[in-house]
């Protein structure tokens, strides 16, 4: 699942030990199982194309971008070729337009090559998947092409996201009353029932990230019966070294977890809007400055 964060660019980035040096974002250590006893129903095999594999991956940039993965396409053929276009085709995601792109390929050689995914179809599994290219042969011909991808990566995104879609099924979060509190922020987490599912709802724990600390009386619990439920929330600098600041790829992303009855936690994503990152923001001024 994941994140509600602020956009940043991604330039087109070559494989080859040329990814993110960091490695794939660390998935949470909390359950994400779908609250739901319904099965996604798989979308329709692909064939493999000769001479070329792709797979996906994502790196902690194109989560700090949010809803971009790199498509890893190799030249496994004896010929080379070049991709102007590339995009995610899976069931379990609205489609998207492909990306313009201009990448050549030589034998052996592979690249990372960004794609967006779109929203969730919760009721379609991630897999099977492919990847969508347009292909220039040497002599000059396109091709579009269906490439069976590798995306262990799309279904777990793919689970986490319709986790929290399960979730706020029950009670919608928001984040209000968001101010300047001397050398804090503060404000109110609300819980609100959504529909006639009158299972209790907790909020289990928010977390801070590498930049902000973030404290709340938790556990609580939105109660059967109960329509609403107020924690309040207070946001502190964790750090304000140089190195934090500068280096941080995530500053407003919070998690928080969340649990509907007896089913397995969910790691859901703070909701924060753009006033509201603003005063964080300010509270770097603020301290840090």
């Amino acid at each position: 699942m994941r994140r509600t964060a602020a956009g940043l660019a991604v330039l087109l980035c070559a494989a080859c030990g040329g990814a993110d040096p960091a490695g794939p974002a660390a998935s949470s250590s909390a359950s994400s199982s779908v609250p739901s006893s319904a099965t996604p129903s798989p979308g329709p095999a692909v064939l493999a194309v000769p001479g070329i594999e792709a797979e996906v991956r994502q790196w902690r940039t194109d989560e700090a971008v949010g809803g971009q993965v790199q498509v890893t396409v190799t030249d496994t053929g004896a010929e080379p070729f070049t991709v102007t276009s590339v995009a995610i085709d899976s069931a379990g995601f609205a489609p998207l337009p492909d990306r313009a792109v201009d990448v050549g390929f030589t034998p052996g050689r592979t690249f990372d090559l960004p794609a967006q995914y779109g929203a969730v179809v919760c009721e379609r599994a991630a897999e099977p998947a492919a990847a969508r290219l347009t292909v220039v042969r040497p002599d000059g011909r396109t091709e579009q092409l269906l490439v069976p991808l590798a995306a262990e990566v799309l279904t777990r995104i793919h689970t986490e996201a319709c986790a929290v879609q399960a979730v706020l099924a029950v009670a919608d979060v928001a984040v209000t009353g968001v101010s300047p509190d001397g050398d804090a922020v503060t404000g109110t987490l609300t819980l609100t029932r959504t529909g006639d599912d009158d299972r209790p709802v907790t909020v289990t724990r928010l977390e801070g990230n590498v930049l902000y600390a973030a404290t709340a009386d938790l556990p609580r619990t939105l109660e059967a019966g109960e329509s609403t439920l107020e924690v309040g929330v207070e946001f502190t600098m964790g750090r304000c070294d140089p190195h934090a600041l500068a280096e941080v790829k995530q500053p407003y992303a919070f998690l928080l977890g969340l649990q509907v009855g007896g089913e397995d936690e969910v790691p859901a994503d703070l909701p924060l809007d753009q006033g509201q990152r603003d005063e964080l923001a300010a509270l770097v001024d603020r301290v840090c400055g």
